[in-house]
């Protein structure tokens, strides 16, 4: 469950009876797109509610009588009324939740752009998220709180193209990894995608190829960095088949 806090109320009117729950705000939004076990995957409706409860006037705590559940909903069981009051009704969000669901979508719509565009006019070198930031203020884009921030990716590129040089790709890198290191750091190495390729060399190494999101590489050469003290090889491959590193 949620806290209080961070919930909202959606509500329906049916039958001159008023019905109210207490839900999160981006899968109260998601319930009524129809895609909330694509967005909340491996979550439950009881993970993204305050209560597992159906009231009359949520501020209150005042519930309506069982009969007018009975009546409009064929159920007084809350689990099954709670998603039938959030498709058919209404969210009520306050003025400082929307700008806080704004803010949030924001900074999310900047990290996905950040992890995967590059600077096609300079070597494919990732931009910065403070760039991206900028770059959206120049163009006057304003997010849509009650969209989720992938959704709104594509229209934030083709303001963002007249102003910087900028394009959505994958990378490949390939990395050695010491053998001091190997077992310990390809783990670290797989958050970035599975292993396409892998080689353990005769003194112990291991040579690994991945691919992930170019926006990503200077995030992936400081863990690697990280994880081997510096002394980790990696390079942009180029040919599938082209696996040395330098």
């Amino acid at each position: 469950m949620i806290s209080l806090d961070d919930a909202v109320t959606a509500q329906l009117e049916s039958h001159g009876e008023r019905f109210e729950v207490l839900v999160d705000p981006d899968a109260a939004l998601a319930i009524k797109r129809g895609t909330f076990d694509e967005e909340f995957e491996g979550q439950d409706l009881e993970d993204v509610i305050a209560a597992e409860d159906v009231f009359e006037d949520a501020a209150s705590g005042d519930r309506p009588p069982e009969s007018a559940l009975k009546e409009v909903f064929g159920t007084t069981d809350p689990m099954e009324i709670i998603p039938q009051v959030i498709e058919r009704g209404e969210i009520q969000i306050t003025a400082e939740q929307r700008r806080e669901m704004q803010e949030q979508k924001r900074r999310r719509l900047i990290d996905i752009i950040a992890r995967n565009a590059i600077n096609p006019q300079q070597n494919d070198a990732p931009h910065p998220p403070d760039r991206i930031e900028r770059g959206l203020e120049e163009a006057g884009f304003t997010v849509d709180p009650m969209e989720t921030a992938e959704s709104q990716v594509d229209d934030a590129l083709e303001v963002l193209r007249p102003i910087i040089p900028i394009s959505f790709a994958e990378i490949t890198m390939a990395v050695r990894l010491p053998a001091e290191y190997a077992g310990k750091a390809q783990a670290r190495v797989r958050e970035f995608g599975d292993l396409d390729r892998e080689e353990w060399q005769s003194d112990g190494s291991l040579v690994g190829v991945t691919t992930f999101p170019a926006g990503m590489q200077n995030e992936f050469y400081d863990l690697v960095n990280d994880q081997t003290s510096g002394e980790a090889e990696t390079r942009i491959v180029k040919d599938e088949d082209d696996i040395n590193v330098r």
